[in-house]
Parts: C-alpha cells; structure tokens; sequence
C-alpha cells in the first residue's frame, strides 16, 4: 500500500469523539486499555450517553482518570470491569458499578476471551509514522494487540502526547482501525511515593541480598522504590519486569542498569507492557531503543522469565500468615489490588538459575483507633485471598529482617516468620502458634 493510500484512509476514518462513542450500542463489551492508555475524551463521550445505553460492560486495569461511569448510578448501563484495583477503583468500589475481575494478568487475554469481550477495542495511540504505524504508548503493549485482533471494531484516539515506545507487539497500522479520533490530553502521571523509614529498611534488607548483575523485577510503591534506592552502588543490573516505574529510569540514568549480564534479551529493558509514573519515566522512555515493551503474556510467562539467570523478584504483601501465605490483593473480602503478576514472577524466580523471589511488608498497621496491629498473623481475616501459596515463597521481608521460607517445615517458617514481626507481638504469636499445634514439642531446641 503506498503513503498515499493509507494518508486517504486516515482522512475518512476521522470522526469526533462523540461520533466514535456513538458507535458503540448496548450490550456491548469493551477492551479497554489500561492506565494511561486509556482515550479519555472518547469515554467521556461514551459516560455522556448513559441514558441511551444498556449493559455495556469495560474491561481494564487500574483506571487513574475519574471516569462517570466508575459512579455507582451507572450501574446497568455501564460497568467497569477491573482486573486491578489502584486508589480510584478502592474510592468507588463500595458505589457498586466496579466489578473485581482476578486474574493473573499474564492471562489477561485468556480471561477476556471467556468472558466473551470482542465487540469494541478502545486505545490511544501515537501519530502513524511515515508507514501509517502508530504505536499503542506507554500502556497499550499489555494486551493491546489482543484486543485489535479479537474485536470487530476498533476505535483510537491519537495523541501527539503519547510516547513511542520501542518493543515488540505494540503497533497498530491505519488500515486495522475504524475510527480515529484525533483529541489530545496530557497522559495522567502516577506520582512518586514518598519512602518512609521503615520502607528504607526493608529496602535495604533486600538490597543486600541482591548481587551485582541480577535481573531485577520491581513492582510500583514506596517498598519497591525504597529498594531501588539501596542499589545506587551496584553494578550491571538488568530489568524483566511487568511495570516499569520511575525508580527503574533513576537506576538507569545513573548506570546501574545496563543490561549487560542479562541471558535473555541483553541490554534492554524489559517490560510486560505497563508503564506507569511520572513525566519524567514517560519522557525518559520515549523513542529509547534500551526499552523492550511486549504484551504481558509474554513477559509474565514462566517459560519467558526462568532465561534471566539470576532474576530477583521484589513484590509486596498486606499480610503473611505464620506459615508463609501471601495475601496481597483483599483485606477480608474488600479488594485492593491484584493479583497482578506476583506469583508468575515468584515461579519465574524461583526457576531460574540463581534466581531469588523477596515478598515485603511492612511489620504493623495502624487500625483507624489509633492501634497497632501486626501485618504477621496466625489466621488471615476471614475472605482474604492468598495471592502467593506458602510452598511457592521464598523470601519475606519487613524492617526486623529477611525470613528464608524456601523448602522448610512448618515450624521452621513459624520461627521465621516470628523472628521479622514486630517486637510487641512476638510473644503472643509464638503463644499462638503453640496453642495451633504450628510449634509442638519435638521442635524444641532440646528436642533437636
């Protein structure tokens, strides 16, 4: 096809965003791609026909823009599908139009084609590039390309804003679209956490555990940016990573990343797709060559992860029993996050050469009264979700220290476990844990 053609097709594909919003009818189902790839002024368009429209359903992960249709009165005639939960789904979720999707998000394609979504794709994209390419930005790699093939209509809103981002599985070209809106927007940042003291220090108790060379996987947070900030001084590190957050451009500005021991996809970084922060991470990955986005099925998967020879996966928990299990999407039956890519990469570390998986959380939390409550537990709240089985964990980590799980007996990780709570609980766990028969007599130390 020559530049002429596709340049026609562009032209006649060009519609408002009301226009684009007003193709799509009730019942249907959407892809939606997430954060900030998300084409704000065709969803506005779309949230401003909620009398008109019934049972639409969308489907995305961590939405940063307050959408109408996140309202609890949409119910019925749009509803938000979250495969993760961030701080706008936990503030409306109790609104009832926010329905909690889990899945692992390396399977997130598996998961909307059981549940039937292939009516509509909605993506924001780059301008097309002198072929008529245009690049699915920051966020769209994650399950973008999915969602074009499987959909049977497919509707971008161009950007000038948006960055190119290098990697693999991340365009679109004119002809596969139907409708193009052209609308800018400033993408929606994520704004740096601050670290506090007791994320510096597990910080730092995982950071002496990770060697010169390791590919990293950092998650997003103040613990994860708290270990990043614990590796200044070493040397040649790489990233396979679901997320990409601000530490990572940090640590490869100032040369700790560089890719050059990695044993998969040497020198360049590695990313399933999700790209979220600031305007600083967004301009620094901006037509990189050193950034390799691909779609999280991809990136998350075990076959994919195991060739990094010494990966080292940092993720973070909101509670671990005294048995090793992970919670760290619900408190209780309420959601939090998600399931994410935590156990994925936990199995990923866990098979590859020299590979280690660190799970992180702080010790305590404040109640809303005022009291301290542990973070260590004998028994979860009732409807909280193990987002990690204890036989797959190796490593948990709070500010007390680091608690090697890996292959043990049960009262070898209750003694662990204790060891990294809180100093003013460890006597009433290690009560409980008597009193469940998790320690029992032949595990004394004159017994042994």
């Amino acid at each position: 096809m020559s530049i002429t053609n596709w340049k026609e097709n562009y032209s006649k594909k060009c519609v408002t965003a009301q226009q684009a919003a007003a193709v799509i009818q009730s019942g249907d189902k959407i892809i939606l791609l997430p954060v900030n790839s998300m084409p704000i002024d065709i969803l506005n368009a779309l949230a401003a026909r909620k009398e008109e429209l019934h049972k639409v359903k969308i489907a995305s992960n961590l939405m940063t823009y307050p959408f109408a249709f996140v309202q609890g009165d949409y119910a019925g005639h749009i509803t938000y599908y979250s495969g993760y939960f961030g701080p706008l789904e936990r503030m409306f979720h109790a609104q009832g139009n926010i329905v909690p999707f889990p899945m692992h998000l390396s399977k997130s394609s598996i998961a909307l084609d059981r549940a039937g979504y292939s009516d509509v794709a909605l993506l924001e994209v780059t301008p097309p590039d002198s072929r008529g390419y245009m690049n699915l930005g920051p966020c769209g790699a994650v399950y973008g390309r999915y969602a074009i093939d499987k959909c049977k209509k497919v509707i971008v809103q161009v950007n000038t804003k948006t960055p190119w981002i290098h990697g693999i599985d991340n365009l679109v070209h004119v002809d596969e679209v139907d409708y193009i809106v052209e609308a800018d927007h400033d993408l929606v940042p994520v704004p740096e956490i601050t670290i506090t003291d007791v994320e510096k220090k597990i910080g730092e108790n995982i950071a002496e555990h990770i060697p010169d060379g390791a590919t990293i996987q950092l998650g997003i947070g103040g613990i994860p940016n708290a270990v990043a900030y614990f590796l200044h001084n070493k040397k040649d590190l790489g990233v396979h990573a679901e997320i990409l957050s601000d530490s990572v451009a940090e640590l490869a500005e100032l040369g700790v990343i560089t890719g050059r021991k990695k044993t998969l996809y040497p020198g360049k970084i590695v990313v399933g797709g999700l790209i979220i922060g600031t305007k600083r991470l967004l301009d620094f990955v901006d037509n990189n060559p050193t950034i390799m986005t691909m779609p999280i099925a991809i990136a998350n998967h075990l076959d994919v992860i195991k060739q990094n020879d010494n990966l080292c996966s940092i993720n973070a928990g909101l509670t671990v029993d005294l048995t090793g299990q992970v919670a760290s999407e619900t408190i209780g039956h309420t959601p939090y996050s998600a399931t994410g890519g935590q156990l994925d990469f936990v199995r990923g570390a866990a098979a590859s050469k020299g590979g280690k998986s660190f799970i992180a959380l702080k010790s305590t939390s404040v109640k809303k009264d005022g009291t301290l409550t542990s973070r260590i537990v004998l028994n979860m709240t009732p409807g909280t979700v193990v987002t990690t089985p204890r036989s797959d964990v190796m490593y948990i980590v709070t500010e007390y220290g680091v608690a090697d799980l890996y292959m043990r007996s049960v009262p070898e990780r209750v003694k662990a476990m204790i060891s990294i709570a809180h100093p003013d609980f460890r006597e009433e766990l290690e009560r409980q844990a008597y009193e469940a028969k998790l320690l029992i007599p032949a595990c004394n130390p004159e017994n042994l």
